[in-house]
């Protein structure tokens, strides 16, 4: 009887190693159930959630007037350069319909592939050492003529106040405006801008900030053949200060 029994348990030994060897040696039991799901790297945010890296990029770029140089990205997120200058590659291919954005992930294969070949109508350019968002160009005609007709012909008083610094001082940026008008200018240059009155014209050499100039539009509008007729301001000024007075 004991013959049997130990010629049973050897039989069952030896089909269990069978069917571990036809499975490929798979394991079995709860870690076989699949990966975890989880992002391989994660963003770690005080008091947030894990974010992904390249959608936390995307959401800082969507509101920055400025382009955003690698180093301050990658200090804002907290994330090595190196990973932040392959998610902008990740993003730039996404935008161009080339690629998909998002970190890779232990949980999906190709689930973004139906996304792939959408390519928007804005892109992520690099400009003055940094990274924004702009209009493609087969697009800015488009955007220009939509933006001048919601807006109203009238200038505030802090608009008019800001053309005449960029008129009288450019290329100038927007940290200098702000210091001679002594307030922040931001939604004013963008007023500017998306009126067609001024747009960027160069970057400054030492800080990459953007530089800003009159267009056309506005010698236009003034009725006059350039900016240097622009009359001297400095003679107007009740304490005598030169610094609107162009060379």
């Amino acid at each position: 009887m004991t013959n049997d029994l130990d010629e049973t348990d050897a039989a069952t030994t030896e089909a269990d190693e069978v069917d571990e060897s036809a499975d490929g040696g798979r394991a079995t039991g709860p870690a076989a159930e699949g990966p975890e799901l989880s992002i391989v790297t994660p963003l770690d945010v005080p008091g947030q959630p894990h974010l992904d890296l390249d959608r936390a990029l995307e959401a800082i770029l969507f509101i920055a007037d400025e382009p955003q140089s690698v180093v301050h990205l990658a200090a804002a997120v907290q994330r090595p350069v190196a990973e932040v200058r392959a998610a902008i590659a990740r993003l730039r291919a996404d935008y161009d319909g080339t690629g998909v954005s998002g970190e890779p992930r232990t949980d999906v294969a190709d689930a973004n592939d139906a996304a792939r070949g959408i390519r928007r109508g804005f892109e992520l350019r690099e400009v003055g050492g940094g990274w924004r968002f702009y209009v493609r160009t087969e697009y800015d005609a488009l955007v220009s003529d939509f933006v001048i007709a919601q807006t109203s012909t009238r200038l505030s008083q802090a608009a008019l106040e800001t053309l005449s610094v960029i008129a009288y001082k450019q290329p100038i940026s927007r940290s200098q405006i702000a210091s001679i008008r002594a307030v922040n200018v931001d939604s004013v240059v963008r007023t500017l801008l998306g009126r067609g009155l001024i747009t960027e014209v160069d970057t400054d050499a030492e800080t990459g900030a953007l530089l800003y100039g009159t267009t056309e539009l506005l010698l236009t509008n003034l009725g006059i053949n350039s900016i240097d007729e622009l009359p001297h301001i400095s003679p107007l000024l009740d304490d005598g200060q030169e610094g609107f007075e162009r060379d």
